[in-house]
């Protein structure tokens, strides 16, 4: 198989980009792409570091990030599988990109920038939901802010189709293979509904 190895190639395939591709990007918040971020509840977080890639989804019941000023956005890091895969990444290498997402839009909205990790008491606490708070909070310094072409989302059919989930294997089945049977299968899956509504926040 031959690959693509020097960019002056690849830019020779694709041709320039449209004016309109260029021009859509700003450099901090302004009016329009503060009200379509705040109206995103949930985004996928890309991180890179030594041991990788990382990409990570993230969601909450209101917007998913609190803007602090023009050129700086906070995500409260809410409970998940310790992992830490992209905070680990983050305190190695600051770059980050996140997809903003909204439901029935077919846009995407991108942001690319650095970021660091903050365990600041007055910020963790700020963002107490049921009495809880997060461990730590990721504070984004904006790059840049842009649309996505909505081709892709269209392509797939996103907001469009039905549920096709119905013959996905679970996380108990994935665990069970995985462990050859030693961890997850139906228990795991029958027990996940009453864990997740515990440990929420």
């Amino acid at each position: 198989m031959q690959y693509v190895s020097d960019l002056a190639e690849l830019e020779a395939l694709y041709g320039k980009p449209a004016s309109a591709s260029v021009n859509k990007v700003a450099l901090q918040m302004t009016p329009l792409y503060r009200k379509w971020i705040m109206a995103s509840r949930f985004c996928v977080v890309s991180t890179v570091g030594p041991e990788g890639t990382d990409g990570s989804p993230r969601g909450d019941d209101g917007p998913v990030v609190r803007e602090l000023d023009e050129r700086t956005l906070a995500m409260p890091d809410w409970r998940g599988n310790n992992r830490i895969d992209s905070l680990r990444n983050i305190v190695a290498d600051g770059r980050i990109s996140l997809l903003f997402m909204v439901p029935g839009s077919n846009n995407v909205v991108r942001v690319n920038g650095l970021a660091k990790v903050t365990t600041d008491a007055a910020l963790c606490e700020s963002f107490e939901v049921q009495g809880r708070h997060p461990r730590a909070v990721i504070v984004i310094k904006i790059g840049e802010i842009y649309t996505q072409c909505a081709r892709a989302v269209m392509r797939a059919g996103l907001w469009a189709s039905e549920d096709e989930s119905a013959d996905l294997p679970t996380v108990g089945q994935i665990l069970a293979e995985q462990t050859d049977g030693a961890e997850g299968g139906t228990p795991y899956d029958e027990g996940w509904a009453a864990r997740a509504a515990k440990t929420m926040w």
